[in-house]
């Protein structure tokens, strides 16, 4: 006698209608399948299912050095190519202060503010969506008040209409912002507090097809004696205070203070007028090219990097604090403070220098 087959669909027909009738297959398992998740349930199958997802996409790496890569790429994530979604909640994310005027945030590394040849987003594009995100649907877009490179780090303020932001645009234009950034450099200024004061001027580098500043300073040495050159009539003119905050035998943590704000000062003035370029400044560290920044075997080994892979290492350059006067009802100043990116951190605690700051946040990076 064979044995009933349980499960199988078995056609009968009557008349002109085809019926299918379904022998007895029901258990528990396949009763609680059926039944609608909650929502609860449905997230945490969905977070379950995202985890499984992104450890197949990133198998442990048994390799050091691969480690170390992975590590500053994780760290220095490209922002550029999220949704504007995304972005914006990521930004919300990152809010040093609101009131009614002013939304002051952290921004990431990697992200320009502006749009421009080969940008697929910036943070001006996204301005709309912030606003909505912090504000509610009918708020108005935020609006710029100053800029940041696309490597830098740190505060950024935006104003609520366009009114604010030309004061504020106003206040730095005529220098009443207080700026105060935070930098990693290789080797050690002398003397360890003083002002860079030389004019930066742009130049095409010779036998390249691309431009940099460089300094355009208004006296040069000859057979020993201190002579006045003429001036570039398209040097600008760029001072920066700077001071030693931690030092080891072969890199600096300084604290730098930009009197004016001409483009790429503080790198120029550290590279070409103090002999010390910002670590994973891979720019400005030689004139004549453009190629990944020589580090010293010290530096690499204290990295964890060989020079082959220090093109991974991003600029440590953070806007660590802006002083605001009294702006409209307003009556004091306003001091705004960012904590350090935790890749900025890694290096400073790889590197043996110590941060003066004992805020739990950046030393548990």
């Amino acid at each position: 006698m064979a044995a009933p087959s349980w499960g199988v669909l078995r056609p009968r027909v009557r008349g002109s209608l085809l019926c299918l009738v379904l022998k007895p297959f029901c258990t528990a398992a396949a009763a609680a399948a059926s039944k609608p998740l909650d929502a609860q349930q449905l997230a945490e199958k969905l977070r379950a299912q995202k985890q499984e997802q992104k450890a197949k996409k990133e198998p442990e790496l048994k390799n050091p050095v691969q480690r170390r890569v992975h590590e500053l790429v994780r760290f220095t994530q490209q922002l550029q190519r999220v949704h504007p979604n995304v972005l914006a909640k990521a930004l919300s994310r990152g809010i040093v202060h609101q009131d009614k005027d002013l939304v002051v945030i952290n921004k990431p590394y990697g992200l320009p503010v502006h749009g421009g040849p080969g940008v697929k987003l910036c943070i001006s594009d996204v301005l709309p969506i912030l606003a909505k995100v912090l504000h509610g649907h009918k708020a108005e877009p935020l609006h710029l008040c100053h800029r940041l490179d696309k490597e830098t780090t740190g505060v950024m303020v935006l104003a609520r209409d366009k009114e604010v932001a030309h004061q504020v645009q106003e206040l730095f234009r005529t220098r009443q912002v207080v700026k105060k950034y935070w930098t990693i450099t290789v080797r050690i200024p002398v003397p360890s507090a003083g002002v860079v004061d030389i004019p930066i001027v742009e130049k095409e580098v010779q036998g390249q097809k691309h431009h940099k500043m460089t300094l355009s300073p208004s006296y040069r040495m000859d057979n020993g004696k201190m002579v006045k050159v003429r001036a570039n009539r398209s040097a600008q003119v760029a001072v920066t205070e700077y001071q030693v905050l931690s030092s080891t035998v072969s890199s600096a943590l300084l604290e730098l203070h930009p009197i004016t704000g001409v483009k790429h000062q503080l790198r120029v003035h550290l590279s070409f007028g103090l002999d010390c370029p910002i670590l994973g400044d891979h720019k400005y560290s030689d004139w004549n090219k453009l190629a990944p920044q020589k580090l010293s075997a010290g530096t690499l080994r204290k990295l964890g990097l060989p020079q082959a892979k220090a093109r991974h290492l991003p600029l440590h350059l953070h806007a660590r604090q802006l002083i605001l006067p009294a702006l409209g009802s307003r009556k004091e100043e306003l001091n705004l403070v960012c904590s350090l990116p935790r890749y900025f951190v890694r290096s400073v605690s790889r590197l043996g220098l110590k941060l003066p700051s004992q805020d739990p946040d950046e030393l548990q990076s």
